[in-house]
């Protein structure tokens, strides 16, 4: 009996370590990563025009993420798809508990399978990315279309583009400011200049934006061509769109989440990797940005374009995509903005500590066994003696 008493104890000390390893791999260790990261001061960016009147300028503090692809109904495993998710959503939820963002932007590719679900699938993805990027009234949710939500330019049709935007309050082109900071919201798969008719429309908005913008940073030299535009902040925009400006390949990006060196002298195709060249110098010259934040290629990179206009690709922010996911914390003035990088687990590291936590409960399990065992051999042998007495 107290043999068996024994084992029980080692058995419900083995299932106690197992579930805390779980606890913690699954749970607890996304709060050390994200308390590392904290708010950059604002003030170490480009500024726009205009003034402050000698008062310090009101920070925006927003968290950026991108290419979160939750996986549909036809591509992928169950496990996979339920892995994902978690992981995501209990690094998305601990970053708004310790950081609380004021807003927080996604530059497209929600969802995996959005330019090809049905009707019915497609509610079934939008409950579980509503689910796992719930936040709370004080936090504002802003998101970009990517082209696997609504196909790339030669599968984009109207109706994918307004399930879209119905579901998030978007449109392909749009100016969300947030105290006095002028965020440029575009659809980058719109912008193939075939003259599609979703692609006229949004050149034609973006036109308009782009002259409300000039009107305001302006102020008193348009004249009459600026009596009836909206009025917006003085404050040049920064912009947010899936896809990258031109740039050749990621030869020139470094950082522990840059594309792997192997393929970072592999050519983009435009439209397809990044935009036109033409599309891209529409936009730098239409908005003159101080900032493009862009996703899309699932690594991070830096570009400073015609040595005036940086952009930060945004890596991805699925452990499906990479195995260091990570999002950007940004403190933004009317003047000024800021950024730092905040990395979430390493997918390896979680690996490592499940095996080494199950080698090492496999060898004491191992260990134990032999001791019961042999303390039975020995109590065996001690009952045999008393009988032969």
């Amino acid at each position: 009996m107290p043999g068996l008493r024994g084992k029980g104890v080692f058995l419900c000390l083995l299932l106690w370590s197992a579930s805390c390893v779980f606890l913690f791999c699954e749970y607890l260790i996304y709060f050390p990563a994200v308390w590392r990261c904290s708010w950059p001061e604002p003030g170490g960016g480009s500024g726009g025009s205009g003034g402050s009147g000698g008062q310090a300028a009101p920070v925006l503090r927003a968290l950026v993420l991108s290419d979160t692809h939750l996986l549909g109904a036809l591509r992928g495993h169950w496990f996979d798809k339920l892995r994902r998710e978690w992981q995501m959503e209990r690094a998305f939820q601990t970053a708004l508990w310790l950081l609380q963002p004021e807003v927080v932007f996604i530059l497209g590719d929600i969802f995996d399978e959005g330019k090809w679900s049905s009707p019915e699938d497609w509610e079934d993805d939008v409950r579980r990315f509503l689910q796992m990027f719930r936040h709370p009234s004080d936090t504002e949710l802003v998101v970009v279309v990517g082209n696997h939500d609504i196909g790339f330019h030669y599968e984009m049709s109207w109706f994918k583009l307004q399930r879209f935007e119905k579901v998030f309050n978007a449109t392909s082109a749009r100016i969300v400011t947030r105290k006095g900071v002028n965020f440029l919201l575009v659809n980058s798969v719109a912008l193939h200049g075939d003259g599609c008719s979703i692609c006229q429309s949004v050149e034609k908005e973006l036109f308009r934006l782009s002259h409300a913008l000039n009107c305001s940073t302006q102020a008193g030299s348009m004249g009459e061509r600026c009596r009836d535009v909206r009025k917006l902040p003085s404050s040049r925009p920064i912009i947010l769109q899936h896809y990258p400006l031109y740039r050749a390949n990621d030869a020139g990006c470094a950082g522990e989440d840059a594309a792997p060196p192997e393929e970072r002298n592999l050519l983009f195709k435009e439209q397809y990797d990044v935009l036109s060249q033409a599309a891209s110098q529409k936009l730098v010259w239409w908005f003159r940005p101080r900032l493009i934040l862009s996703g899309h290629t699932h690594s991070a990179c830096e570009v400073l374009h015609e040595d005036l206009f940086p952009e930060i690709s945004v890596p991805s922010f699925s452990w499906r995509n990479r195995n260091n996911p990570s999002f950007i914390l940004g403190s933004f003035t009317s003047e000024t903005f800021n950024l730092s990088k905040c990395f979430l687990p390493q997918e390896s590291t979680v690996i490592a500590i499940y095996c080494a936590c199950a080698a090492v409960l496999i060898v004491l399990t191992l260990v134990h066994f032999h001791l019961f065992k042999g303390t039975l051999h020995c109590a065996s042998c001690l009952m045999s003696k008393h009988k032969s007495l």
